[in-house]
């Protein structure tokens, strides 16, 4: 077990960014996905070391648009079908945040590898 020189962010849909993605592509009746189905999508940022909840807002509030856009590319990469306005009032509405000052590496046998983020990793989310 290592303890990493990270904090983190857990980025959790709302029912609101649930009901954009639902809106994207029009399904009948229960094709529809539910909040369940969209939180089991969520993401986990790891972020420089904080330690107050105050310091955690304001990296958030400098890196928001960043992960708004992050998260809705992932579920559509059409941007032009994206909301018009990509403020922090419409971020609180469409995902929730929960915050972690300690981030640990439980598998001591894997070293961690870094590569940067692949816009086909993140839409390779439908189902089969």
């Amino acid at each position: 077990m290592k303890l990493l020189n990270r904090s983190a962010l857990s980025v959790r849909p709302t029912q609101e960014f649930v009901d954009w993605i639902n809106a994207l592509e029009p399904a009948m009746g229960d094709d529809d996905l539910a909040l369940g189905d969209v939180e089991r999508e969520s993401t986990v940022y790891l972020i420089p070391e904080m330690d107050t909840p105050e310091a955690l807002e304001a990296y958030v509030r400098e890196r928001y648009v960043d992960i708004f856009e992050t998260e809705l590319l992932a579920w559509e990469e059409d941007e032009s079908q994206w909301p018009a306005a990509l403020d922090w009032s419409l971020f609180q509405a469409f995902l929730r945040i929960e915050y972690s000052f300690l981030a640990v590496d439980l598998d001591d046998e894997t070293a961690l590898e870094i590569s940067e983020v692949d816009d086909a990793l993140l839409l390779d989310n439908e189902p089969d």
